[in-house]
């Protein structure tokens, strides 16, 4: 039976399940194109989304559903170990709201579940990042209790 946590004005934010699965890519998909401006390959995402429902999960989902049992948004969630304080990190991977439920307050209670949901798992905290350009989005993370910290992501590519 799936876990639901009931939302104000008919959201629900729940567990992803199997059938989730062509919902996730098309979100992640759609996510990619307007934070990034990139186009993923289909298959490539549904490995990456399939990871999350293996014996030992790459990633965690959950996603809203509106008040006629659509699915309007996704969010996820890895998790990266701090040997300075013992304890695990959960870096939001993926977040995607449908256009027409944004500024609904459906990002807050997205976010406001996941740390409840941190918090009860014994998490140190939230984190992401968020591409320079996507201004709106750095906006939108401030008003959620998100604030920058001293740290600069890097990565080295390994083709």
């Amino acid at each position: 039976m799936r876990m639901a946590e009931k939302m104000p004005s008919g959201f629900v934010v729940r567990d992803v399940d199997i059938d989730d699965v062509d919902t996730l890519v098309d979100f992640t998909m759609q996510e990619a194109r307007e934070a990034e401006g990139r186009e993923l390959n289909e298959d490539t995402v549904r490995r990456g989304v399939l990871a999350a429902f293996g014996e030992r999960p790459a990633s965690r989902y959950w996603v809203a559903e509106g008040p006629g049992g659509a699915i309007v948004a996704i969010i996820s969630t890895t998790n990266e170990w701090s040997d300075f304080r013992a304890g695990e990190y959960w870096w939001v991977q993926s977040l995607f709201i449908r256009p027409e439920y944004r500024r609904s307050g459906l990002l807050e209670l997205l976010l406001d579940h996941l740390a409840d949901e941190a918090r009860r798992r014994g998490a140190l905290e939230l984190r992401l990042y968020v591409h320079q350009g996507n201004e709106r989005a750095v906006r939108a993370y401030r008003r959620s209790g998100f604030h920058a910290v001293p740290y600069t992501i890097m990565a080295r590519t390994l083709d």
